[in-house]
C-alpha cells in the first residue's frame, strides 16, 4: 500500500504541475487575442468567432482521439500514453513565450488547434483511469474528489501567478512548467500496477506479430475503438448511459458559459487580465477547499448520486447569477458557488467507473471524455453567435448575458437527468481491488 500511496502522490504532483502551467495562460489569452485581432477594442465579434471555431475543431478531434487514447492506455499503460500529450503541449506555449505579435498569435492558434485535437482532456482522462486502476470502489469517489481538488489548487496557483507576472512572463513560465511536469512524470510516476503486466505482454505480442509477417500487423488495428465500440460501452448499463447524457449537457453548460463569460465581462465591466485572474482565483480556492475537505465527508454521508445532483443545481445557479450580473462585484459573489458546484464531475466520473470492469477503465473514461469533446463541438455552433449577437449593438433585446443564461438551462437539463441516477449498493463493490498487491 505504501507503493500505491507513492504512485498516487506522484500522479497528483504530475497533474498539479501540468495543470498549473495550462491554467496560467487562461486570464492572459483573452487580452492577447483581442490585441492581435481587434487592437484597442473591448468588443470584437471576430475574436469570439475565432475562439469558437478553434474550440469546435479541437472538440471534433478530441471526439475521435479520446476513446483511442483511453483504449490504448488499457493495453500499453497510462504512463506511456501520458507522455504524448504532455510532450506536445509544450510547443504552442513556446510560440507565445517567444512573441505575441499578430503573426505569432495566428501561428499559435494553428499549432494549438492541431495539437489540442490530440491532447485536450487526455491528461485528466488518463489520471482518472490511473486512480480507478488502483483504488477500491468504496474509496474511489473520495480520491477522484482529491484529484479534482488538486486541479483546482493548480487553477488557483496558476491564476495567482498570472496576477503578478507580465504577459510575456506568463507564457515563458507556462512553457517551462510544462517541461518540468513531463520530466517529473517520466522520472517518478510508476506505471499503473494493474496494467504493468499487460504492457509487457502487449509489447511482446506486437514484436512477435512484426517478426512473423507484416500483414499480421493489421490485427493491431482491431484494437482501435470504433463507433460500434462506443455504442456498446453506452449500453453496458443504464447508469453509464445516464452518466454519458449528464456529461454531455454539463459540458455544454460549462464550456458554453466559459467561452462567453470572459468576453461578456470585458464588454460589460471592462475586465482585464488581472480581474480575470482574481475571479478565477476565487473559483479555484472555493473548489480546492470543497473537494479536499468537504467532498470526502459529504460523499460518505449522502452518497455520490445525491452529491452529483446538488453540484449540478448549484452549477446552474452559478451561471444564472453570471448572466444577470448588474454590477462588477456580482461575478465575484457568483464565483463562491463553486464551493458546491464543483462536486458534480468527480461524482459523475466515480459513478461511471463503477459500472465498468477493471480492464476497461481507460476505455470508459475515454468514452466519457469523447462525449464531452462532442459537446465542445456543439457549443461554438450555438454560443459563439449568441455571444457575439447579444454583445453587439444589433441585439434583438438588451440582455448581454443571454448566452450564459442558455448555458444555465443546459445545466438544468443535466440536473434533471441526475435525479434519475441510481448507483450500485455498497455490497456490490468489487473485492478484487482490495487484494491487489503493490
Amino acid at each position: 500500500m505504501e507503493k500505491l500511496s507513492a504512485g498516487l502522490s506522484h500522479l497528483f504532483m504530475t497533474v498539479f504541475l501540468y495543470c498549473f502551467s495550462g491554467f496560467m495562460v487562461i486570464p492572459a489569452i483573452t487580452d492577447v487575442t483581442m490585441s492581435a485581432v481587434c487592437p484597442g477594442k473591448d468588443e470584437c465579434s471576430l475574436a469570439i468567432y475565432l475562439t469558437g471555431f478553434q474550440q469546435a475543431i479541437i472538440g471534433l478531434g478530441s471526439l475521435v482521439m479520446m476513446p483511442l487514447v483511453g483504449n490504448l492506455s488499457d493495453r500499453y499503460g497510462r504512463k506511456v500514453m501520458l507522455t504524448v500529450p504532455m510532450t506536445l503541449s509544450i510547443f504552442p506555449l513556446a510560440v507565445l513565450a517567444y512573441s505575441r505579435t499578430k503573426g505569432f498569435f495566428y501561428a499559435y492558434c494553428v499549432l494549438r488547434t492541431l495539437i489540442s485535437m490530440v491532447t485536450e482532456g487526455s491528461v485528466q482522462c488518463l489520471a482518472l483511469a490511473y486512480v480507478a486502476d488502483n483504488v477500491p470502489e468504496s474509496k474511489r469517489v473520495s480520491i477522484f474528489g482529491i484529484l479534482s481538488g488538486i486541479v483546482s489548487c493548480a487553477f488557483v496557483c496558476g491564476n495567482l501567478s498570472t496576477r503578478f507576472l507580465s504577459t510575456s512572463a506568463v507564457f515563458q513560465v507556462a512553457a517551462g512548467g510544462t517541461v518540468i511536469s513531463l520530466v517529473y512524470m517520466r522520472m517518478f510516476l510508476p506505471e499503473s500496477m494493474s496494467r504493468s503486466s499487460i504492457v509487457s505482454e502487449q509489447a511482446t505480442e506486437t514484436d512477435s506479430l512484426l517478426e512473423k509477417s507484416p500483414k499480421k500487423t493489421l490485427k493491431l488495428f482491431k484494437t482501435l475503438p470504433s463507433l460500434k465500440d462506443t455504442i456498446s460501452m453506452l449500453r453496458t448499463s443504464k447508469t453509464f448511459s445516464q452518466a454519458a447524457v449528464i456529461s454531455f449537457f454539463s459540458t455544454v453548460a460549462e464550456v458554453g458559459a466559459h467561452s462567453s463569460l470572459l468576453y461578456y465581462l470585458k464588454a460589460q465591466f471592462h475586465f482585464d487580465k488581472d480581474q480575470f485572474a482574481d475571479l478565477m482565483i476565487i473559483n479555484g480556492i472555493a473548489g480546492t477547499v470543497s473537494q479536499l475537505i468537504f467532498m470526502p465527508i459529504l460523499a460518505a454521508a449522502v452518497g455520490e448520486a445525491k452529491l452529483l445532483s446538488v453540484g449540478l443545481f448549484f452549477s446552474c445557479l452559478n451561471m444564472l447569477l453570471y448572466s444577470i450580473a448588474w454590477a462588477s462585484w456580482v461575478p465575484y459573489a457568483a464565483a463562491l458557488l463553486s464551493l458546491v458546484a464543483i462536486f458534480a464531475m468527480p461524482c459523475l466520473r466515480s459513478i461511471a467507473s463503477k459500472e465498468i470492469g477493471p480492464c476497461e477503465q481507460g476505455k470508459a473514461q475515454g468514452c466519457l471524455t469523447g462525449i464531452c469533446s462532442f459537446a465542445q463541438v456543439v457549443c461554438p455552433l450555438a454560443f459563439s453567435p449568441l455571444t457575439a449577437l447579444f454583445l453587439s449593438e444589433s441585439a434583438p433585446f438588451h440582455f448581454p448575458g443571454f448566452s450564459i443564461l442558455c448555458a444555465a438551462f443546459a445545466a438544468m437539463i443535466a440536473f434533471a437527468q441526475s435525479i434519475a441516477v441510481r448507483t450500485a449498493q455498497p455490497g456490490c463493490i468489487v473485492e478484487d481491488f482490495n487484494s491487489v498487491e503493490p
